[in-house]
């Protein structure tokens, strides 16, 4: 009788830690809104920055953009004079996206990646100019990793070398 009641209790022990990982699992931070009751009630869902005991909260969200801002398509012409320049933030999945850009856009004509090259070459519909200037498709043109300052002076110069001085467009 006492193996049988061991092996119970063996049991209970097991399943209240496999509780305890799988909620870390579904709620790793230190406050879960599955076990908050608050959560589920309106009043807690309509205003995130509200502190839980009612202070005025410290940080207040400011948008420097309009609605129209956030809605606006901007226009590329893959057969003009248009220049996509990437501009990656470290750590923040910049290489998958610029990767991304390279081999998953869907344009007129997309990249031309082939199997084991790192650099894939994007030129426009019936020229062979650029349109995209990113480290997957130029390489390293402007440093290893170029900061907005170093592209604004070196972007022109790279993209302006490759052109005949009368075909340059104006900036």
């Amino acid at each position: 009788m006492e193996d049988r009641s061991h092996k119970v209790l063996l049991a209970l022990v097991m399943l209240f830690l496999f509780a305890v990982i799988v909620l870390q699992y579904v709620c790793p931070g230190t406050e879960c809104q599955l076990l908050r009751l608050r959560a589920l009630s309106p009043a807690a869902a309509a205003d995130p920055y509200r502190a839980e005991d009612e202070t005025p909260a410290r940080f207040v969200p400011r948008f420097n953009f309009s609605a129209d801002d956030l809605l606006r398509r901007g226009g590329f012409n893959i057969k003009g004079g248009d220049l996509i320049v990437f501009l990656p933030i470290q750590k923040t999945g910049g290489t998958t996206f610029g990767r991304h850009l390279v081999r998953n856009i869907q344009l007129e004509q997309p990249c031309e990646c082939r199997a084991g090259q790192k650099k894939c070459t994007c030129h426009r519909p019936g020229k062979r100019e650029t349109w995209l200037f990113s480290r997957f498709s130029t390489g390293w043109s402007c440093g290893l990793h170029a900061d907005w300052t170093e592209l604004t002076n070196c972007v022109p110069s790279v993209v302006d070398s490759k052109k005949e001085v009368r075909l340059r467009p104006s900036r």
